[in-house]
C-alpha cells in the first residue's frame, strides 16, 4: 500500500471516530481529497532551479555530506540517478523504489526504511550540490574525468580570522540538504539516499537543524536565532527576481569550463558555535550593541521599524554612532561590502553538550550565492575581522558546493555535468 492510501484508510478512521464518517464517499472521491490535502504539501522536484533554494524556508533541516568511495564513473552516475529519482518520489510523499517499505519480497530489506510512512509530504526539498573532491581528490587525481569542468570558484573556502574548524565537521564530495515541516520527513530523506549510496558514498558529517534563521519569502515572518534576535530581516526573497538573477543564480558566461552550472548557485555551509553561556550573561544594553539592533521589534538603533533603513551616521549623547562601528548589522550591511547581497536558509542547532558541560549549540548557516569569490568570501572576511559578534561565536565547520540546476523529468541531477 502507498503512503496515499494509508493517509487515505487514516483519514477515514479518524472520522469514524469523531463521528464524521465518510458515509456515500466512494473510494475514488476518498481518494481525491486527500491527494488535494497532500498537494499544499508538496514542492515541485522539476524545474529551472533545484527546490530548496529560492523555496520558502521549512521549519527543519537534515543536511549530509558523502564522500565518494567508488573511482568508477559510471557508478557515480548510477548514484546519482537512483538519488533523483529517490528525491523525486520523496518530494511528492511516496515511498522509495518499486515496492517501497512494505510491499516488497518477506524475505529481502525493504526499498523504504518506512519512518515517514503515513506522513504527509511537509513541503519536503532534496537539493543536492558537488564539492571540489568530484573534480579532483585530495591527491590531485581526476577520478572520473571531471576536472576540465570544474567551476574556478569550487574550492575549499579559505581559514578565516578566529575559525576554529573540525575537518569531520568540513568539506565534502556531495551534499544534500533535506528540508521540510515535519523533521522526520527531513530525516527519512537523508537515511535513505545515504542508504541508497552504501558502497559508493559513505557519510562525512551531517547536521539537524531546528527553527529556520531566516525568511525566503516576504510571506514569511522575520525568525530569531538563538541569541533572542531577529534574524536575516535583509535577506535576499522568492519575490526578488532582479536580486536572484544577479546574487544566486549562475549565468551561462560566469565561467566558460563550467557551463553546465547555468542556473544553479553555490552552496555555503558553515557551522557557527554559539556561547551561549557567557551571551546570557551580557546585558541587554550590550546585546543590542553588538547586534546593532532592538531586540524585542528588530528595528535598527537608528530608529524606525524591523525593515527601515540603518542610518549609519546617526550619532547620540558625545558624538558617539548611534549603531556601534563593529555593530553586526553595521559590518554585514551591503553599503559596507559593496553592495553584496547572499541568499540565506540557515538554521538553529543544539547538539547536546561540550566536555565542559556547554551547550553545543549555534547557528549552521547556510547560503546560496551566485559567485563566492565575489560575494562571500569578501563579507565572511569584512565580518571575521570587524564583527563584535565574534566574541561570542566561533565557526567549527565550513564547506562549498556546487549546486546544479534544476532537474528536468528523465534527466538526473547534474546531468550537464556529465553530457559531453
Amino acid at each position: 500500500m502507498s503512503r496515499r492510501g494509508f493517509l487515505a484508510l487514516a483519514g477515514a478512521g479518524a472520522g469514524v471516530a469523531g463521528g464524521v464518517a465518510l458515509v456515500g464517499c466512494d473510494d475514488a472521491s476518498a481518494g481525491d481529497a486527500v491527494d488535494a490535502a497532500d498537494a499544499v504539501d508538496v514542492v515541485a522536484f522539476h524545474g529551472a532551479h533545484q527546490a530548496g533554494i529560492a523555496t520558502p524556508a521549512q521549519d527543519r533541516l537534515h543536511m549530509a555530506a558523502f564522500d565518494v568511495t567508488t573511482d568508477d564513473r559510471d557508478e557515480l552516475i548510477g548514484l546519482l540517478r537512483a538519488w533523483t529519482d529517490a528525491a523525486a518520489a520523496m518530494s511528492e510523499g511516496r515511498d522509495v523504489g518499486e515496492f517501497g517499505s512494505m510491499d516488497g519480497p518477506y524475505l529481502a530489506p525493504p526499498e523504504d526504511t518506512g519512518e515517514a510512512y503515513g506522513l504527509r509530504p511537509s513541503r519536503l526539498t532534496i537539493t543536492f550540490g558537488f564539492g571540489p573532491g568530484l573534480f579532483r581528490d585530495a591527491e590531485g587525481n581526476d577520478r572520473f574525468g571531471l576536472a576540465d569542468r570544474r567551476p574556478a570558484a569550487l574550492r575549499d573556502l579559505p581559514h578565516f580570522p578566529a575559525d576554529a574548524l573540525d575537518p569531520n565537521r568540513s568539506g565534502g564530495d556531495l551534499c544534500v540538504q533535506a528540508c521540510a515541516d515535519d523533521p522526520q520527513v527531513a530525516v527519512h530523506a537523508i537515511r535513505n539516499l545515504a542508504r541508497i549510496g552504501f558502497g559508493t558514498a559513505s557519510v562525512r558529517w551531517s547536521q539537524l537543524g531546528f527553527g529556520r534563521t531566516s525568511s525566503t519569502s516576504d510571506a514569511q515572518v522575520t525568525p530569531r536565532n538563538l541569541f533572542g534576535f531577529k534574524d536575516g530581516t535583509a535577506n535576499v526573497k522568492a519575490e526578488h527576481d532582479e536580486l536572484l538573477d544577479e546574487f544566486v543564480w549562475v549565468a551561462p558566461t560566469d565561467d566558460p569550463a563550467a557551463a553546465w552550472l547555468a542556473g544553479g548557485s553555490y552552496l555555503v555551509a558553515r557551522r557557527i558555535n554559539m556561547h551561549i553561556e557567557t551571551w546570557d550573561r551580557t546585558s541587554l544594553q550590550e546585546q543590542e550593541a553588538v547586534i546593532g539592533r532592538d531586540k524585542r521589534a528588530g528595528a535598527p538603533l537608528s530608529g524606525g521599524d524591523e525593515f527601515a533603513s540603518p542610518d549609519f551616521d546617526m550619532t547620540g549623547a558625545g558624538g558617539t554612532a548611534i549603531i556601534p562601528p563593529s555593530a553586526h548589522v553595521r559590518v554585514a550591511h551591503p553599503a559596507q561590502n559593496g553592495g553584496t547581497h547572499i541568499l540565506r536558509r540557515g538554521y538553529n542547532f543544539a547538539d547536546g553538550t561540550t566536555g565542559l558541560g556547554r551547550l553545543d549549540a549555534g547557528l549552521f548557516f547556510i547560503a546560496f550565492t551566485r559567485d563566492p569569490d565575489r560575494h562571500f568570501i569578501p563579507l565572511q572576511t569584512n565580518l571575521a575581522r570587524h564583527d563584535a559578534l565574534n566574541e561570542y561565536i566561533q565557526h567549527t565547520g565550513s564547506a562549498l558546493f556546487a549546486v546544479p540546476p534544476g532537474i528536468e523529468p528523465g534527466s538526473f541531477v547534474g546531468q550537464q555535468l556529465f553530457d559531453r
